[in-house]
């Protein structure tokens, strides 16, 4: 019997799921807006409702993977996912979207911890390249989805929840078949460190450092997914040429995942990507405050995805290894529940500072407040790392 699942399969898993979500979300804010008639404020709150939703679910079932059987945790949130999709396939008007939405919000963020938390269990490689390659595929995933929604919707979403029920039906394929593991020896290994082991100070401060750092840069990315879109174009550029930052952005991911996968062999100190990538992030926002041309908000744009690409991997791997095998999931959980609680945040956030001073003061401040979570970690790092203790 298998004692460790494939990293090829989990990650197909993610494959499908990004190809799958990279369809629905794009489209939620045009479909509200243009086809059910609801304001900016109410899908804003839509929005807010999905990613809660989100936290939720990463949360609660990164508490589960350490309780129970993970694959049929997987099988069971795909069927209810797939059974709410089904439902907006024929049913997909005001207020029935917003609901089902919100239950699919739910079960993406079951999802995506539950796959993280299963590339914990994978001892034949590196932590990093386990996420690297998880990040890697769930950003082609992006990249494929966000290149053919464009083509195939045409005012309904009808076709698009069909196009990604029939890939999690691929993904269930893939689940049911390949993510079959003996958790046995697991399991009674977990229930031994329960009542041995306790998290140390220094892992804890660490970890709960990575959190809510994690949680802030997603609160200040979120401006490029959100509030920049409106001053692009105010700028005279055109949405295409917005949305092509983001087919730059997933490629570029994918092209430096590949480059991060072969340099990991040469840097040692896992710690030391994750303060690049941080640095990366807050120096696209400096350049934001000077850019008044295409060509700037590239550039901006490519050093963004250079910090993503190179930090945002990197933490979850850094977060196995400093937690015990009887909490992996709950701490995947945590911080991917940081990552969407940002999310949820960021657009409000943005607005009220936009609203009250200027996209200006907007930069200046994301720039500001990443550079000081960088500084933090470090310092926290640096004072508490040879104190951890690690679980490879």
């Amino acid at each position: 019997m298998k004692q460790e699942i494939r990293l090829r399969w989990l990650v197909i898993g993610s494959f499908l799921s990004s190809i799958g979500t990279s369809f629905i979300w794009p489209l939620t804010t045009i479909y509200l807006h243009n086809e059910l008639h609801q304001s900016l404020t109410m899908i804003g709150f839509v929005l807010l409702l999905y990613s809660g939703t989100n936290v939720v679910g990463s949360y609660l079932s990164g508490m589960l993977f350490d309780r129970y059987n993970p694959r049929l945790l997987i099988l069971g949130g795909l069927l209810v996912d797939m059974a709410a999709m089904v439902v907006l396939i024929f049913v997909n008007h005001w207020p029935v979207y917003p609901i089902f939405l919100s239950i699919i919000g739910f079960f993406n963020g079951w999802l995506t911890t539950l796959i993280n938390s299963l590339g914990t269990l994978v001892h034949s490689r590196d932590g990093r390249y386990v996420f690297n390659m998880l990040y890697f595929a769930a950003n082609l995933g992006i990249v494929i989805g966000t290149s053919i929604v464009g083509f195939v919707y045409h005012g309904s979403v009808s076709l698009m929840f069909t196009l990604t029920t029939i890939l999690y039906v691929f993904y269930f394929i893939v689940a049911a078949r390949f993510y079959y593991v003996d958790t046995s020896a697991i399991m009674q290994k977990k229930k031994t460190q329960v009542a041995q082991v306790k998290l140390s100070k220094p892992n804890a401060t660490i970890m709960w450092t990575f959190f809510i750092s994690l949680g802030i840069i997603w609160v200040m990315y979120e401006q490029w997914v959100s509030n920049l879109s409106v001053y692009v174009t105010d700028m005279g550029i055109s949405m295409a040429l917005y949305s092509l930052l983001w087919t730059i952005n997933a490629a570029l991911i994918v092209l430096f995942q590949m480059i991060i996968n072969w340099m990991a062999h040469l840097i040692k100190n896992i710690f030391i990507q994750v303060y690049v990538g941080i640095f990366f992030c807050a120096l696209s926002f400096v350049i934001l405050i000077f850019a008044h041309s295409y060509p700037m908000f590239v550039l901006a744009m490519v050093v963004l995805t250079v910090g993503e690409a190179t930090a945002f991997p990197t933490m979850p791997a850094i977060v196995n290894d400093l937690s015990p095998l009887a909490a992996k999931g709950k701490y995947q959980g945590l911080m991917n529940a940081f990552a969407s609680a940002g999310k949820a945040i960021g657009p409000l956030f943005g607005g009220m500072i936009i609203e009250g001073f200027s996209y200006r003061v907007l930069f200046i401040v994301c720039s500001l407040s990443i550079a000081l979570v960088g500084v933090i970690v470090i310092v926290i790092v640096n004072l508490q790392g040879r104190k951890a203790e690690y679980f490879r």
